[in-house]
Order: C-alpha cells, then structure tokens, then sequence
C-alpha cells in the first residue's frame, strides 16, 4: 500500500504516519528527514542540500525528488510506504507520478488530516513549550498555515480529482484519528 498523508503543520501527519507504519508494515518517509539523513551521512546529494540550506535557500524540488527515489528503491519500501509531509504542491504532486510512472507504482489512497486551526495553534505552542522549538511560535505558526493554504491545501483537490482523496477528522485523541485512518484503508 502506497500512501500519501497530507495535513497542515501541527496536525498530526508524523504521529500518525508512525503509527501506521507499524500497523500496515510500511516504510514511513518523510522528506524532512530523508534531507538530514543525506546532510548528516555527507552523501552527494546531502553535500548539495546542505550548501543551498547554509545559503538559506530552500532545496529544489529535483533534489528531494532524487533522494525520495532512492528510499523507494530501499527494501523496507517493497511493500508499500507513506510519504509524510511530501508533495508539498501541485508541482511535486506532477512530479512524483512522474517518478511513480518510471518505478511502475502508484498512489494507491491519500489521506488529508482536517483539523481546526486554533487547535493546530494550541497543539503547536504546547509542543514548542515542551521541545523548546522557536518554528512553532503562534506567529510563525499562522504564517506556516497560510503557506499551506495557499500551497498545500491544492495538492488534497489534485489527488480528489484523481479519486485517491479521503478527508479524515484530525480532532480527538491519537488513538481515535488513528482509528478513523485505518478504517478509511479499509483496515
């Protein structure tokens, strides 16, 4: 199973896509990390991500497109993985069924975490209490969601369109939005 887990900042997309790792026997894969996992382990790709990152640009869409190519072809992805946080906008959304095109795959659901923005806020400013975080202000928060909005929130239209797109209820207990993931899998 090939999934794709969309959601703003704060809603719940790494806690969930941990859990259901485990439950569906997955490869969990966040671009976020695959982009440290490269700058740490001073990989090609890594030494480049790192110059445009020090230079305080963001890295291009072709070099997480590369990286996110070599963790499909790991073995823990054979059966099935969820992008976290991954395509990010209507060009990596393009970009990837390219990339699916070329490995014979698919998306086979994708699943959009709906949550109210005051909680996202309230979920974000505990967290940034408790782990010390300076991205998770209230300000940076508002601002990080209306990026979302204006960027993100298009590729869950892109993927509805393609009849791939299940809209979950993000609010209530991890367990219970955990519950409403795998029930929407079919699970």
């Amino acid at each position: 199973m090939r999934l794709v887990l969309l959601g703003p900042p704060g809603s719940g997309k790494g806690t969930q896509a941990s859990l259901l790792k485990d439950r569906l026997n997955v490869a969990h894969i966040s671009t976020g990390d695959l982009l440290r996992a490269a700058v740490a382990a001073e990989t090609d790709l890594g030494k480049i991500a790192k110059a445009t990152m020090d230079a305080g640009e963001l890295v291009s869409d072709e070099l997480v497109l590369q990286l996110l190519e070599d963790r499909l072809g790991e073995p823990d992805a054979a059966n099935g993985y969820i992008l976290d946080g991954y395509p990010r906008n209507l060009a990596q959304a393009e970009a990837l069924d390219g990339l699916l095109e070329r490995l014979n795959q698919t998306i086979d659901h994708a699943l959009a975490l709906i949550v109210d923005q005051e909680q996202i806020v309230h979920r974000l400013a505990r967290r940034s209490a408790e782990q010390g975080r300076s991205d998770d202000s209230e300000e940076v928060v508002r601002h990080r969601l209306t990026v979302y909005s204006e960027q993100t929130a298009p590729v869950a239209a892109y993927y509805d369109r393609k009849g791939l797109l299940t809209n979950i209820d993000g609010m209530g207990t991890i367990e219970e939005i955990n519950e409403r993931l795998v029930k929407a899998l079919g699970h």
